[in-house]
């Protein structure tokens, strides 16, 4: 047995390792990672005991140390920790693994044959150490505790099946949802009410499962002679409440603020709204963020609007030109399928490719609409991108942006260069385009075309310099079955046009996105902006616990993060209304 260093063999383990987890509370308290934690921690090896020649080994006592912490803190096997640092140079870097070629990272089978040299009492200080600094990490928000296991993993037990994989990783996002996200939403209401918050979101979580209403829960709870169940009108005031500014206890309107803010009462609402679901959203990254998806991939964020139909006819009399007195301001046109229609629009930022695509941001959106007069107040789409990029950089480093056609303006494209974020988006019309598309159709090879350095003026001086892509198009209205794509990305040269717009389908999942929070969210009629907004954060909040909950399941069994959903979205949500009501 090798005593390294040539200090003293340790007698008391529990206190070797207490002097490195009260090291690592230290850092935990200004690190955002726990593999910056790792890297940064005063590990003695001199009080540990190695049974290896440290003169022939590859990887010494403080290295292995530094990783089988991370093994045991994040529970993950040998196998699987093998792998990944074969994948991921920050982990590497974290463990002070001194290697050029990932290739030649620890093995499973050198990982195995160190733990078993080191001597009982430095295996004790390991294993002490491991859950001192859990627990270290789970206080300072390093790590969320839906996401780590209660008890170091054995790595003589049994492999899961996939299905004990689904359920596990289903119940750690559940957990999650009721300790870290969920209570983030606060009603405000009285300390003495007579339902609790989690009564609120049970109930929330139980209608979206159902598809239902406030009302027809509520009407369900008085026939099953259900106590936690409230009636709809004590559920829509607490669920108004959450996205009521402070000091403010009614629907606030335009006409209640007379200062420079064209659209102050929105602002608050959207304010208190996005307080709540930015916090819940804090903590769904940095769940993720203990599995480490984010140094080792391009993150790519798509920007879009969905809508929410709204039935009522504006007009008190068209012909005429006059609308309704009390149309609800927040209620824009929109072109869908060839037909125009009304209703609720709301902005989002959405990571997608490769990730867990997870909503990181969300805005109200109002338009000017016919039957509004020339000076309605409305937001500009530059106005939206930069708020909801503002949110998105947050909680990520973003590399490349996509946006739908809708947001084609210069004033876009120039707030996401001044970031140093690469952008890509389609242009919405191109007539002045169309010799450029005739030219390719008449070229007897070439079927794609570039155009190079077309500037980008703003306030009539030069902003910067984009490359126009055009390319066959698959889309039935396409003028000349062309498409032609904006991007400030360097130099795109003709052989690289059909990978650079190909990337453009990594947006694959935003249309399903708005299909699954739509049918999440609460049936109403009410035109308060408060009830529309909140029950929209709350159904993408759980979207995006379902779609944290499937990232998990197929990052566990090495599935493609692209392929069908591994649970549904129905069963998610049905399964988080009930562990609401049995945990809450």
């Amino acid at each position: 047995m090798v005593c390294l260093g040539g200090g003293a063999v340790p007698t008391d383990p529990p206190a070797v390792a207490e002097s490195i987890i009260v090291h690592a509370e230290t850092l935990c308290e200004r690190e955002d990672h726990l593999w910056d934690v790792i890297q940064k921690l005063s590990i003695p090896i001199d009080n540990l005991e190695d049974a290896r020649d440290q003169n022939r080994v590859n990887f010494g006592t403080d290295e292995i140390f530094r990783t089988l912490l991370f093994k045991g803190i994040r529970g993950i096997s040998q196998n699987e920790l093998a792998q990944r640092l074969g994948q991921e140079p920050s982990l590497v870097k974290s463990f002070h693994l001194d290697v050029t070629d990932l290739s030649n990272t620890p093995t499973q089978q050198e990982l195995s044959y160190a733990h078993a040299q080191f001597s009982e009492d430095t295996q004790k200080v390991l294993d002490r150490t491991v859950v001192g600094i859990r627990q270290a990490a789970l206080d300072n928000g390093v790590l969320t505790e839906g996401l780590v296991p209660s008890v170091p993993t054995d790595d003589d037990e049994e492999p899961q099946s996939a299905n004990e994989y689904k359920k596990e990783k289903a119940q750690k996002t559940l957990t999650l949802a009721r300790k870290h996200v969920i209570p983030e939403f606060d009603t405000h209401r009285a300390a003495h009410k007579k339902y609790s918050d989690e009564v609120m979101l049970d109930m929330f979580a139980s209608i979206c499962a159902n598809n239902g209403s406030a009302h027809s829960e509520a009407e369900y709870g008085w026939l099953t002679d259900d106590d936690l169940v409230c009636d709809d009108s004590t559920f829509l005031r607490a669920i108004k409440k959450i996205a009521t500014p402070k000091g403010s206890d009614a629907q606030l309107t335009f006409e209640d603020f007379e200062d420079d803010d064209s659209m102050p009462e929105i602002n608050q609402i959207r304010d208190a709204t996005m307080t709540a679901f930015n916090a819940a959203t804090k903590n769904i990254i940095n769940s993720i963020r203990g599995d480490d998806p984010f140094d080792s991939r391009e993150t790519v964020a798509a920007i879009d609007i969905t809508h929410e139909q709204f039935h009522v006819w504006p007009w008190e009399d068209k012909e005429a030109g006059i609308a309704k007195p009390d149309y609800p301001e927040m209620v824009s046109g929109y072109k869908k399928d060839g037909e125009y229609k009304r209703g609720y629009k709301y902005a989002t930022i959405t990571l997608v490719g490769d990730h867990a695509p997870i909503v990181l941001g969300i805005e109200p959106v109002k338009e000017d609409s016919v039957w509004e007069s020339d000076d309605s107040p409305s937001y500009s789409k530059a106005e939206l991108v930069s708020r909801l990029l503002d949110r998105a950089e947050q909680f990520v480093d973003l590399d490349t942006v996509m946006f739908d056609r809708g947001f084609h303006a210069k004033r876009v494209y120039a707030d996401v260069h001044d970031r140093g974020l690469t952008y890509l988006s389609p242009v919405p019309r191109y007539e002045d385009d169309l010799a450029a598309i005739q030219d390719i159709q008449a070229h007897p090879t070439a079927d794609e075309a570039v155009m190079h350095d077309v500037p980008v003026e703003i306030d009539s001086e030069v902003h910067h310099e984009v490359e126009y892509l055009y390319t066959p198009s698959t889309s039935d209205d396409a003028d000349g079955k062309y498409a032609v794509f904006v991007t400030n990305q360097d130099r795109v040269e003709p052989e690289e046009i059909s990978s650079v717009v190909n990337g453009y389908s990594r947006r694959w999942d935003i249309e399903n996105q708005y299909k699954s929070i739509k049918d999440f969210m609460p049936k109403t009629s009410s035109t308060d902006y408060r009830l529309r907004l909140c029950n929209f954060a709350l159904s993408t909040l759980i979207y995006n616990l379902w779609r944290l909950t499937d990232y998990l399941i197929k990052v566990a069994l090495d599935e493609p993060i692209r392929s069908p959903p591994v649970i549904t979205a129905k069963t998610f949500v049905r399964a988080l209304g009930d562990f609401l009501r049995e945990f809450g």
